[in-house]
């Protein structure tokens, strides 16, 4: 078990999830580093904002946003908060990423991360049904009113029952 999961699971006997979830991250080194900040998440966890302030620490060269940046403010989110959305009988992985550049943010950035109920019942339908599940998840980094996209990262995100994907390791081991 990581540091983040014994803080998550300490954490949540003192501190509702939601409110927990946007603390851990705004907190946490790794996050931080990012330049990203989550400034919003729904108490059933089901939606969550960030912003990404442009900044003397994530200018580049051309004084935009560094993409190491705009990736790295993307990237655990999805992940993360399925986990959270799921439960411990499911595990979950990121498995690829994909950024794609549409023009050079020169202000700060918003995103989005929505999981709808929908796509939960539909993922643990897959689950029952074949153990294991993949899904892409897109997240446009925007301006404010969003109808500006910077850039464009999508994930594929791998879902398995526990058991299973237990199992599956093991003879992959033997």
């Amino acid at each position: 078990m990581s540091f983040y999961q014994k803080v998550a699971e300490v954490g949540t006997k003192y501190i509702k999830p939601h409110k927990l979830f946007k603390f851990g991250f705004n907190w946490s080194p790794m996050y931080k580093r990012s330049t990203g900040k989550v400034t919003f998440v729904s108490k059933d966890l089901m939606t969550i904002k960030m912003k990404l302030k442009i900044s003397f620490k994530n200018r580049n060269y051309m004084g935009s946003i560094f993409g190491g940046s705009l990736f790295s403010s993307v990237d655990p989110i999805p992940m993360v908060q399925l986990i959270q959305i799921l439960g411990k009988e499911y595990v979950v992985w990121d498995k690829s990423a994909e950024i794609k550049f549409k023009r050079p943010a020169k202000e700060h950035l918003y995103a989005e991360f929505t999981y709808t109920k929908e796509e939960v019942e539909n993922i643990k339908r897959q689950i029952a049904e074949n153990n294991e599940f993949e899904i892409e998840k897109l997240t446009a980094l925007t301006n404010q009113d969003k109808s500006i996209i910077y850039c464009e990262v999508k994930k594929t995100i791998y879902i398995a029952n526990k058991a299973f994907f237990k199992e599956k390791r093991a003879k992959k081991q033997a």
